[in-house]
């Protein structure tokens, strides 16, 4: 029998703080033998990263832990500051989920593998930058040894977590944790990194414990699964009897949560979503499809189809960002339409200028060349106070909402502040604007006097989300606006989002790299790549017909919570990269 490399045996976690002590982790057990990627998953607050960090030794002063972490059978809990601190790094590493805040950003990245091959006496000198060129070439960073030189912040998101990898392993470790590696990253980049884990596992017979709440990537990567609820392990065993058989109903709710790409003839394509044509009808009432009142007036409804303008119109636009007085060409000949009350998805990797054509919609970006029009209105040419007047049509709603939403300020301030902004109401009627929309995204109206700190991730997603509709906007400009949460929150805000936009009738520009979530709300998609569009059409033409290979790879790196059609697409994924090679 093999011996685990790594082994938790009734691990407790618990964080002294002003309110008592707080059970973080509540006598978690489980092994990792050399070779086996385990994942741990669940979602925020159930104890896996907390779990994990007791192997590293990296938790708070204020923590108390009980219980044993074996390393190789050795006691890591029982060890020595200077022992664990020998111990990271050599015989256990991590690879955190925001390369950013692992890597410093004031040394160049030849600077930071040769210290990690230093400090465990690896290598020295001259040798040790071969061994860290050698490291980037086995990772897959293009001329090594030349970017070796280079500051991290010339890398791409992708190359830093590459990075990342390299150093993890450049000591030839017996464990490496993972903690939501992927998270942050396109489909396209996700599969090559969770590529490169499996190859680095299966040449270094390393141990690997995964990290995450995405069940996709579970059925791609893992051999066991532990999942996690409020610090206790709730089920566990091999992937594919968690995955195509779940006991625990968390677990079953956790796959139910996870959008899933339709495949063709996919019941569930039939359409239960109003079409454009009967949204367009339905406002010329004043209605929206649903039979309510959609809130709009006079000319600022849909209006019937063939009368009412293009909520948003693209002509042969060109977008610039300039610095030093030089100007960089990043979005070229732009051309789409987005008609009233319809979703129109915006997908592509990142630097595809996806975003960038978000901003330009806001008016954050200056148009370089062509026309970008908003009911009809080039907005670019409007003298400052009628563009101001246009700009009140839409709204936005950004990814990260801790970062978007104003700590200062008391949630209804925040979602009164656009109404302050254009001097609309006085401030009774604001306050019951503000009820109003916390009623629509299902928030009681005492939050009014809250304050974002006090949310969690997905109530303050929707705080952002009544914010954007406070001034009845006709267009809604949605940037990655679910990324940056839990999959079943994820999945309850992408409801909630469906059930407004068909009830207030706005039309959208979703921006997202998550395809499944594109498939489930949106009418048409365009794909971008390198700033120019790759293809465009109707949701079915693009997803399940498409004609670009670009467009087929991004669609066979999404990952799938089953392991048997997740290990076919991938060989699927990869007969299309060589085939393009």
């Amino acid at each position: 029998m093999r011996e685990p490399v790594l082994s938790y045996k009734d691990i407790r976690v618990s964080f002294a703080t002003e309110f008592g002590d707080v059970d973080a982790v509540k006598g978690v057990s489980f092994d990792v033998m050399p070779g086996e990627v385990v994942a741990v998953v669940g979602e925020s607050g159930s104890g896996k990263s907390v779990t994990s960090s007791t192997a590293m030794g990296l938790l708070p002063e204020n923590a108390t832990v009980h219980g044993e972490v074996l390393l190789e059978g050795r006691s890591v809990l029982n060890m020595s500051t200077a022992e664990r601190r020998r111990l990271r790094g050599a015989d256990i590493s991590m690879v955190f989920q925001e390369p950013m805040t692992a890597l410093n950003p004031v040394l160049r990245v030849s600077d930071q593998l040769i210290e990690a091959l230093q400090v465990h006496d690896v290598a020295f000198g001259a040798e040790a930058l071969e061994r860290s060129i050698e490291l980037l070439e086995r990772v897959g960073i293009p001329d090594a040894r030349t970017r070796i030189r280079q500051y991290p912040h010339q890398f791409s998101g992708g190359q830093r977590q590459r990075i990342v990898i390299a150093m993890a392993i450049a000591c030839g470790p017996k464990v490496i944790i993972a903690d939501e590696p992927t998270t942050a990253l396109d489909v396209t980049v996700q599969a090559e990194i969770l590529d490169l884990l499996r190859e680095l596992k299966e040449e270094l017979n390393t141990g690997i414990l995964l990290i995450t709440h995405n069940m996709g990537v579970v059925a791609d990567m893992a051999d066991r699964v532990v999942v996690m609820l409020n610090g206790e392990v709730v089920e566990t065993g091999p992937v594919t009897k968690i995955l195509s058989h779940p006991e625990h109903p968390y677990t079953r709710r956790l796959l139910a949560a996870m959008p899933l790409l339709r495949a063709a003839g996919d019941p569930s394509l039939e359409p239960e979503r109003v079409s454009v044509t009967e949204r367009a009808d339905a406002s010329a009432d004043g209605l929206a499809p649903n039979g309510t009142t959609n809130g709009f007036s006079g000319d600022g409804a849909a209006g019937a189809a063939s009368v009412a303008p293009p909520a948003l119109q693209a002509k042969d636009v060109a977008l610039e960002y300039k610095f030093r007085r030089r100007a960089t060409r990043v979005v070229h000949d732009l051309n789409f339409t987005v008609q009233p009350g319809e979703i129109m998805g915006l997908v592509g990797e990142s630097g595809s200028g996806k975003s960038t054509v978000a901003k330009a919609v806001l008016g954050l970006l200056d148009v370089a060349e062509g026309e970008l029009r908003v009911r009809g209105m080039n907005m670019p040419a409007l003298p400052s106070k009628e563009r101001k007047t246009l700009k009140r049509e839409i709204g936005v709603v950004f990814q990260d909402p801790a970062a978007s939403l104003d700590p200062r300020f008391p949630i209804g301030d925040i979602i009164t502040e656009p109404m302050v902004v254009h001097k609309e109401g006085d401030k009774n009627s604001r306050m019951a604007r503000a009820r109003e929309l916390l009623d629509a995204v299902r928030l009681p109206s005492s939050v009014l006097n809250r304050y974002p700190h006090e949310l969690s991730g997905g109530q303050r997603q929707r705080i952002s989300i009544a914010r954007a509709l406070t001034l009845n906007p006709t267009l809604l400009i949605a940037d990655e606006p679910t990324s940056a949460l839990d999959v079943s929150v994820q999945a309850a805000v992408l409801d909630l989002f469906s059930e407004l936009q068909q009830h207030y009738g706005f039309a959208c520009l979703f921006v997202s790299h998550d395809l499944a979530v594109v498939d489930a709300l949106a009418h048409k998609v365009m794909v971008m790549q390198n700033g120019r569009t790759v293809e465009q059409g109707t949701t079915d033409q693009v997803l399940r017909h498409a004609k670009e290979s670009y467009t087929q790879q991004l669609l066979a790196a999404a990952p799938v919570p089953d392991p048997e059609v997740q290990a076919r697409r991938r060989t699927e994924r990869q007969r299309l990269l060589a085939a393009l090679a």
